[in-house]
């Protein structure tokens, strides 16, 4: 399904006041394809889970905006050189997560000089991944995103906010996040199972308008990844 043209408009507005404004979206490449980091971090956490999300999540973005989109995402390590190169940082599981002090150093610098990170729980990292956000920036604890948000209304309308893709505990999905200088630099899905919504149909069977959700939800993150890049 594409996005209409008033859809379509939003984002190309969006991005074009960015870069009018002289922001240049970090990890964009020379010839305009930007990519997913997917964040192969310690601890333990099966940070490769859902393999086919990110691809799906790529093609969505290609099909339903005027963004030129990588085909897959790469796999990142906070130590490596290709981290500066995307401009979102996406970080799943169901265990437990662990950065070094080096690393926290490292994500620290990244996200403040623009770059965006999306912790998507899987169910079983949230213990571990509020400890490590906690010191990450322990001046700026985790808040809800509010609805009005760019984030819920960039591309696609989000009006109740993250989907619900997955049951796990009974509890409603929530967007949680860090802003540094008024920008949502940190964006934490929680018991929503974003991820699994983007896989292959056959992976989890999940109903069309479930997946559509979750996609939409995605397309709506990776422009505003890009479009707020420092």
């Amino acid at each position: 399904m594409h996005a209409g043209p008033a859809v379509r408009g939003r984002f190309v507005s969006f991005l074009s006041l960015v870069l009018l404004a002289g922001v240049a979206p970090l990890g964009a490449q020379e010839d305009g394809g930007v990519t997913i980091g997917r964040l192969h971090y310690d601890g333990g956490g099966d940070w490769y889970a859902n393999p086919s999300s990110l691809p799906n999540l790529l093609a969505a973005v290609r099909a339903r905006t005027d963004l030129q989109a990588a085909e897959r995402e790469r796999v990142v390590m906070l130590s490596s050189p290709a981290l500066w190169e995307v401009p979102y940082l996406y970080m799943t599981g169901h265990g437990n997560v662990r950065f070094s002090d080096a690393d926290l150093v490292t994500l620290r610098r990244y996200l403040q000089q623009g770059g965006f990170l999306h912790a998507d729980d899987n169910y079983g990292m949230d213990e571990s991944l509020r400890r490590e956000l906690a010191r990450l920036f322990p001046d700026r604890p985790l808040v809800e995103v509010p609805l009005d948000h760019p984030i819920y209304n960039l591309v696609y309308q989000f009006p109740r906010g993250v989907p619900k893709i997955h049951e796990h505990d009974g509890k409603p999905a929530q967007g949680f996040g860090i802003f540094l200088d008024g920008r949502l630099a940190v964006f934490y899905t929680y018991q929503s199972d974003l991820g699994d919504g983007w896989e292959d149909p056959d992976v989890h069977k999940d109903a069309p308008e479930v997946r559509e959700a979750a996609l939409r939800m995605g397309v709506n993150l990776v422009a505003y990844a890009v479009g707020t890049g420092r």
